[in-house]
C-alpha cells in the first residue's frame, strides 16, 4: 500500500474515531458562523464578526486531525487554505485574548508545500499541511523566541530545538509563537501568569478579566480560541496540565525523556518536558507520536486504546483525589465527574496520595540549583546576556520588565543556591524522585488503579499584576516531579469557568494513559466554547 493510500486509510478510519472522541457526528458549522456568534453573544459578550471557513462544514472549533487529512486525502481541502483561515481568525480573534505573538511569515508557503506534497501522494502523515503554534520558550529558527524577556528579544536562534525540526519533518505548519508566563513563571516569587515583558497579558478566552494560568499561557487560550489546530507548551510542574485545564482544551505532559528538551528555554532538566496541546486527546495524541524522540522511528499514530470504539472505562480503575482546598464547587463538579465515570462502568475509589507535604517543602529547594546550571547553559546558545547574573542585571536595566511586577526573587535565590555538586541538593533530589514516584506508584499498586484522578484547576482568578497568581494547585506535582505523564481533558464548567480533570500514571504509560483519557474525554462530553465575556461574578471564583 502506497503512502497516499495508507494516509487516506488512516484518515477514513479515524474519522470516526475523532467524532466519538468530541462527542460531535461530524464536521458541522463555520466558525464564527451564526450559530456560534448568537451562542456567544448570550450574556453580553460582543460578538464576534464571522470568520471564513477553510472549507464547506469545516468547523475549526471542532474538527479534528484525521477529518482534516481525510478532506486533504479527498481534495476537498487545502492546507493553504487551512492555514489561511487560522491567519485570519488570529487577525480576528487573537486582539481580544492576545495570545499570539507572532505569525511565521513563511506559513503560507510551507502550506503550499504540503498541498503539493498531498497532490503527489507523498504526505508525511497525520501532521502533514496541520497548522501548529509554538510556545515563545522553543528555538525556532528565523523567528525570535524570547521565552517572553527582553533580554532574548534580538536575535533569532540559529536553529531548530529538536521537537521543531520533528514538527517540520513531519510537514507540519509552523504558524507562529505563542506568548507565556515570562521566563515560564521562574522569575518572581509572586508573579502574574500569562504576563510577559514581551507579549503583555494573556486573557482567558472564556472571562477575559480572568487568568489563563501558567506558563504555557498563550497556547492554551490561543487553543480555546481556536486560532490553530494544534499547540506545543512546556512544563516543570503545571504549566501544560493547569493552562489547558483552565482554557477547557487537552494537555498532555508526557513521560520526562519522551520529547528531547533540545533547544528549549530550561527550568530543570530533571523536570522539564515539552507537550502537546489541543482541543481533543485525538489531535494531542497524534502529535505526541510526532514529538516522542525515545527510540527508534514510529508511524505518527494513534494508540491501540484510541483506534478502538470507546465503552472501553468499563472495569477501569480510577482514584479520585479530590483536593477540596480548590473549593466546593471544584469538589462538587468532581463528585458529578466520578458518578459519570462510574455510569458508564469505571471503578472509582477515592485516593490521597502520600507525601506531598514533603514534596511541597522540597521542590523549589532543588529546582533552584537546577535552573542556575541550566539556564547559564542555555544563554551560551543565544546573544544576550550570557548566565543568570546577567539576566538579572538586565531585569534590573530595564523597566519594561518591571511594568507588572519588578520582582526576580527566584532569579537571586537560584544565582545563591549551592551548585548541582552539592552533596545537599544531590540528596534533596534524590528524595524528590524517591517520593514522587512512590506517591503515585503506593497509590495506583494500593487501589490495583489505572489512573489517578484529581481537578487540573481551580476557576480562574482575576488576574492582578499587583496581587500576582493564587495558583496554589498540588495536583500536577506528583507527576511533575517523578517525571511520569499526566493529562488534562475538559470536566465541566463552574459558572462561566472550566476545569479539566487531571490524569496521571506511571512512567512511560502515556499511550495507556491518552487512551483513557480519550474514554474519559467521550463519556464527560464537557467542552464548551468560549464566549469572551468581559467579566462575571461566580461563586467561589473570585479567590
Amino acid at each position: 500500500m502506497g503512502k497516499q493510500s495508507a494516509l487516506v486509510l488512516m484518515a477514513a478510519v479515524a474519522v470516526g474515531l475523532g467524532s466519538l472522541v468530541t462527542g460531535v457526528p461530524g464536521v458541522s458549522g463555520a466558525p464564527g458562523g451564526r450559530a456560534h456568534a448568537a451562542e456567544r453573544d448570550a450574556g453580553g459578550a460582543p460578538a464576534l464578526p464571522d470568520s471564513p471557513s477553510p472549507a464547506p462544514g469545516v468547523d475549526l472549533d471542532r474538527v479534528t486531525i484525521p477529518e482534516l487529512q481525510a478532506r486533504m486525502a479527498d481534495g476537498s481541502l487545502t492546507s493553504s487554505a487551512l492555514t489561511a483561515a487560522y491567519l485570519r481568525r488570529i487577525a480576528i480573534v487573537d486582539p481580544r485574548i492576545n495570545a499570539v505573538l507572532r505569525t511565521d511569515p513563511t506559513a503560507m508557503r510551507q502550506a503550499a508545500a504540503s498541498d503539493a506534497r498531498h497532490r503527489r501522494g507523498s504526505a508525511r502523515g497525520p501532521l502533514d499541511g496541520i497548522p501548529v503554534v509554538l510556545k515563545d520558550n522553543i528555538d525556532t529558527r528565523g523567528m525570535p523566541t524570547t521565552a517572553g524577556s527582553l533580554a532574548l528579544a534580538g536575535s533569532p536562534p540559529r536553529t531548530d530545538a529538536a521537537l521543531v525540526t520533528r514538527l517540520r519533518d513531519a510537514g507540519a505548519v509552523i504558524l507562529g509563537k505563542t506568548n507565556l508566563s515570562e521566563w515560564a513563571n521562574f522569575r518572581a516569587a509572586k508573579p502574574t501568569s500569562g504576563w510577559s515583558a514581551v507579549g503583555g497579558q494573556t486573557r482567558n478566552p472564556y472571562v477575559l478579566d480572568r487568568n489563563p494560568c501558567g506558563s504555557s499561557s498563550g497556547s492554551a487560550a490561543a487553543l480555546a480560541a481556536s486560532l490553530a489546530q494544534v499547540a506545543i507548551g512546556t512544563e516543570t510542574d503545571g504549566s501544560v496540565v493547569c493552562p489547558a485545564g483552565m482554557n477547557g482544551v487537552v494537555g498532555h505532559k508526557p513521560s520526562l525523556g519522551l520529547v528531547s528538551q533540545a533547544g528549549v528555554v530550561p527550568i530543570s532538566a530533571e523536570q522539564d518536558t515539552a507537550g502537546p496541546m489541543a482541543r481533543n486527546v485525538t489531535d494531542a495524541a497524534l502529535t505526541l507520536a510526532v514529538l516522542r524522540g525515545d527510540g527508534a522511528p514510529r508511524p505518527a499514530a494513534l494508540p491501540d486504546g484510541l483506534t478502538q470504539r470507546p465503552g472501553g472505562l468499563r472495569g477501569k480503575r480510577i482514584g479520585l483525589w479530590r483536593l477540596p482546598s480548590l473549593g466546593p464547587e471544584v469538589d462538587a463538579l468532581m463528585t458529578r465527574t466520578a458518578e459519570k465515570l462510574r455510569a458508564a462502568g469505571a471503578v472509582v475509589v477515592e485516593v490521597t496520595p502520600p507525601y506531598q507535604e514533603r514534596l511541597a517543602q522540597l521542590e523549589y529547594p532543588a529546582l533552584l540549583s537546577e535552573f542556575h546550571r541550566d539556564i547559564d547553559a542555555y544563554l551560551a546558545t543565544r546573544e544576550g546576556p550570557r548566565d543568570l547574573a546577567g539576566l538579572i542585571a538586565f531585569n534590573r536595566a530595564h523597566a519594561a520588565e518591571r511594568t507588572c511586577f519588578a520582582g526576580q526573587e527566584l532569579f537571586e535565590q537560584a544565582l545563591a543556591a549551592p551548585p548541582v555538586t552539592d552533596p545537599g541538593y544531590r540528596a534533596v533530589r534524590a528524595e524528590l524522585k524517591d517520593l514522587s514516584r512512590r506517591s503515585v506508584d503506593e497509590t495506583m499498586a494500593a487501589h490495583r488503579l489505572d489512573a489517578i484522578a484529581a481537578p487540573a484547576n481551580p476557576p480562574a482568578w482575576t488576574t492582578d499584576c499587583a496581587r500576582g497568581d493564587n495558583d496554589v494547585i498540588p495536583s500536577s506535582t506528583p507527576a511533575a516531579v517523578a517525571g511520569y505523564p499526566s493529562l488534562s481533558v475538559p470536566a465541566g464548567l463552574v459558572g462561566e469557568l472550566p476545569v479539566g480533570l487531571l490524569l496521571m500514571a506511571g512512567d512511560r504509560q502515556d499511550d495507556d494513559l491518552l487512551s483513557l483519557g480519550a474514554m474519559v474525554e467521550t463519556r464527560l462530553k464537557a467542552w464548551r466554547a468560549p464566549r469572551y465575556l468581559p467579566t462575571a461574578e461566580l461563586p467561589g471564583a473570585s479567590r
